[in-house]
């Protein structure tokens, strides 16, 4: 598969939009909600070849608790708005994983 179908195919999943966000934002060095969500879902992304490993020694301490300091900080329920974010990140996972066993040729890690 190519780089350009794996991205038509990921864009039509459900939280992809925060995926692409939180994966630029990491590489960008920002911290952000979205690179926080990258960090919670780095093993999954990391095994479906969308982060680059060598970026992991940014790692985010504790990203689950920076996620809920970083929309504490920002106005509005940040403990709806956290398990909101935390319910379209696993959405998006679980549709990432049948993607991949679906998909023969989608790059695998081994």
């Amino acid at each position: 598969m190519t780089q350009a179908g794996s991205i038509e195919l990921l864009a039509k999943l459900p939280g992809w939009e925060l995926v692409a966000e939180g994966i630029a934002d990491v590489r960008a060095g920002r911290d952000t909600a979205a690179a926080a969500l990258v960090w919670i879902a780095w093993p999954r992304l990391s095994q479906a070849g969308l982060v680059d490993d060598t970026l992991s020694a940014r790692r985010m301490p504790d990203p689950e608790a920076r996620l809920y300091r970083i929309l504490r900080a920002e106005r509005g329920n940040a403990y709806g708005r956290y398990n909101a974010l935390l319910r379209r990140l696993g959405r998006f996972e679980h549709a990432l994983d049948r993607l991949r066993v679906s998909s023969a040729g989608w790059p695998r890690r081994s």
